[in-house]
């Protein structure tokens, strides 16, 4: 893997050279899988776990975890920032092209999603909008927006953590990449580490609400409730 450089946006990208071949039709797997958009990423981690009709669990290779474990290292830059904690990779082959974490508070930037930024990042060191060959771990489910722009980075895997029945792009609510009628799909596989995705995430909105609490009993001079994470 290269080493990778640090960019202002909540990213960092590669020295890789840019790339432009075409990329291929890949089909999408009709298993259900889930997404969110980080606004709804709390709920989605509270409910993740009583999803009802889940596929069946997938044996991920050693090699998806330990992107997986990358994208959770970005996450964890985004929770540090006070951001909710999503990150992602960019991957081809064995280099990490780009990562991101989401920082849309930090950048006045709705669509400043842990996907999104890592798709511009590796769209800038590879030199090329489209991202064939490419693979992308995010520890939460895509949104509709993410799933967007992965099909038109024509990005060939996707990989994510934790599922979203609420907002879930990729089987929870819609299925994007299943949709026949689009023109290109990825093959997406969810629940790689889902319980340390989904706990990271519990975990930060808990703490978010016991600041709350706490900020409220110390202005009545009351003390605050407590709750376990």
């Amino acid at each position: 893997m290269s080493e990778p450089l640090t960019t202002p946006a909540g990213a960092a990208v590669s020295s890789a050279t840019p790339e432009t071949t075409t990329s291929q039709r890949v089909t999408s797997p009709s298993a259900q899988s889930d997404s969110v958009c980080a606004s709804n990423a709390g709920q989605a981690a509270s409910s993740s776990a009583q999803t009802v009709g889940e596929p069946a669990p997938v044996a991920f290779s050693e090699r998806d975890l330990h992107f997986m474990k990358l994208a959770q290292a970005a996450a964890e830059d985004a929770r540090v920032a006070g951001e909710v904690p999503v990150g992602a990779v960019l991957v081809r082959g064995d280099e990490v092209i780009a990562r991101g974490f989401n920082h849309p508070i930090g950048a006045h930037d709705p669509s400043a999603h842990a996907e999104m930024v890592a798709l511009r990042a590796a769209a800038q060191a590879l030199g090329n909008y489209r991202l064939p060959g490419c693979e992308l771990y995010v520890t939460l489910e895509p949104c509709l927006m993410c799933a967007g722009a992965i099909m038109h980075a024509r990005v060939a895997r996707v990989v994510f953590g934790a599922r979203d029945p609420k907002t879930g792009a990729c089987g929870s609510v819609v299925d994007a990449f299943a949709n026949p009628q689009l023109n290109h799909h990825a093959t997406v596989l969810g629940g790689a580490l889902e319980s340390e995705c989904a706990a990271a995430l519990r975990s930060f909105f808990a703490e978010r609400r016991r600041a709350v609490r706490e900020a409220r009993a110390a202005a009545r001079d009351e003390p605050p409730r407590t709750e376990p994470l």
